[in-house]
């Protein structure tokens, strides 16, 4: 008899590409221990029961970094499957309003731009982002 695998957990995820005036991108490093540790990423974390994206990436943003943000455009979806669970990344630029960005729940934040975001390693699915962030121009 074949194993019957159970469905990958499936997890959907708001993510914010946040400009600030001076056209930098907020950007942070995932705590070393864990999935991906160490790597740099986009800012935000899974969506709730009966939340919007725009509402989720807004929350996970005040939560994580202590910012107020806009959400803004879509920007595009990116699916990516794991050895032990699928994601599905929904990606928004959004607009920074306010606050100092503070590491609550990662090692560290930077505010870079488009030409220095090349310095800093990304997770495979994030890469997508960059490439699309790049062909807005």
């Amino acid at each position: 008899m074949p194993e019957i695998s159970s469905p990958l957990p499936h997890k959907i995820i708001g993510v914010g590409v946040i400009w600030n005036q001076q056209k930098q991108i907020l950007i942070d490093k995932r705590p070393a221990q864990g999935l991906l540790g160490g790597l740099w990423e986009f800012p935000g974390g899974k969506l709730e029961a009966g939340e919007t994206l725009k509402d989720c990436i807004k929350r996970e943003i005040q939560e994580e970094l202590a910012i107020e943000i806009e959400v803004e455009d879509y920007l595009m979806t990116i699916e990516h499957a794991y050895s032990h669970f699928k994601v599905t990344l929904n990606v928004y630029h959004c607009r920074y309003l306010g606050g100092e960005p503070q590491p609550l729940e990662c090692d560290e934040i930077r505010w870079v731009t488009l030409d220095e975001i090349d310095q800093f390693p990304f997770p495979k699915a994030n890469e997508k982002i960059i490439a699309a962030l790049r062909n807005k121009d």
